[in-house]
């Protein structure tokens, strides 16, 4: 199955048609996504929903692996785009395919097999995945600059009307790395309202997809109608979070999140980590990175500004794609 995903018009690149591949989950979709718009604003992103015995071995290709995503891809491979991005482990047999085809490849995350299947693979600089075609940025893609987090705010003007300092909280929860639960939110929440009573300004709580029922409730429970902003999930309406990062004057993050994170640093906001517990692997060496350059610093009593150079490498890989595939 295929889910396309139209692009907005916009002024048409160097780099010919360009087809962005995901499962569709959010941060594997906004990471090749965001590096095909970086790209051209011309690429057309597709959310792939590979079919057994393809989606159990992907990115390995079995036997009639073209069958994978259904007929529609398969005819769509007819008039091969000239670059295929793909984030994920589902999105890699598609890249492959595309590759095979024609396309130039370019594969976001480590694909668990050899990258010499794909023309240059990006990974984050916390896997220990290193290659000839392979690229190492820190943190993860996504479309967070200037003129972003400028159409940000104008979306969300109501959040620029809040008394300042604007304090964004993005909350993640439980991976295999670490846990954020009620407890872990309760903590942070204590310190948050005793920093608002002391200093005052305006909080914005979102949640993620990873955020628990529990986590969510306990969010709605205590601060609807008491914050600036809060958003748990779909019964609270879209989610402001984009107005909440182009608004915040400090924002502070769960340390579970690679993405959040990443999003978040790309501001001019000061960072600070909020970490609950134990944290290890990939995670935890991304944030030992940030606190290491003093791009984010760890969550105490206080939320001190102070002067930040935002992280952005969405950017940077786009270029060092270009010249790598002489786009």
């Amino acid at each position: 199955m295929i889910t396309y995903v139209e692009r907005r018009p916009g002024e048409e690149r160097d780099c010919g048609r360009i087809w962005a591949f995901s499962d569709g989950r959010a941060g594997n979709a906004r990471q090749a996504e965001a590096l095909a718009a970086a790209l051209s604003p011309q690429a057309e992103a597709l959310h792939l929903g590979p079919r057994a015995p393809w989606r159990w071995a992907a990115p390995r290709v079995l036997p009639f692996a073209l069958h994978a995503f259904g007929s529609g891809y398969a005819s769509r491979l007819d008039t091969t785009p000239d670059i295929a991005i793909g984030c994920g482990r589902q999105a890699a047999l598609a890249t492959r395919l595309a590759g095979q085809r024609g396309a130039r490849t370019v594969q976001i995350l480590d694909p668990r097999i050899d990258p010499r299947h794909w023309d240059l693979v990006v990974v984050p600089e916390h896997d220990a995945l290193r290659g000839d075609n392979v690229l190492v940025l820190r943190g993860s893609l996504h479309p967070v600059d200037d003129a972003w987090l400028a159409a940000a705010r104008d979306a969300h003007p109501e959040i620029g009307a809040l008394p300042g300092p604007r304090i964004a909280v993005l909350l993640g929860g439980d991976s295999r790395h670490g846990r954020f639960d009620v407890a872990a939110f309760t903590a942070l929440a204590d310190r948050l309202d005793a920093i608002v009573a002391r200093d005052g300004g305006s909080l914005l709580l979102t949640g993620s997809r990873r955020t628990s029922p529990e986590v969510r409730d306990a969010i709605r429970s205590r601060y609807a109608g008491r914050a600036g902003s809060v958003w748990a999930d779909d019964r609270d309406g879209a989610n402001p979070y984009a107005g909440m990062l182009g608004w915040a004057d400090r924002i502070v993050c769960s340390s579970d999140s690679v993405n959040m994170l990443s999003e978040a640093c790309a501001t001019q906001a000061p960072v600070f980590v909020f970490a609950p517990g134990p944290l290890d692997g990939a995670p935890q060496r991304f944030v030992e990175g940030l606190l290491a350059d003093g791009r984010a610093r760890p969550f105490e009593a206080g939320l001190p500004a102070f002067d930040v150079t935002p992280l952005r490498e969405t950017a940077r890989i786009a270029a060092e794609v270009r010249a790598r595939l002489r786009l």
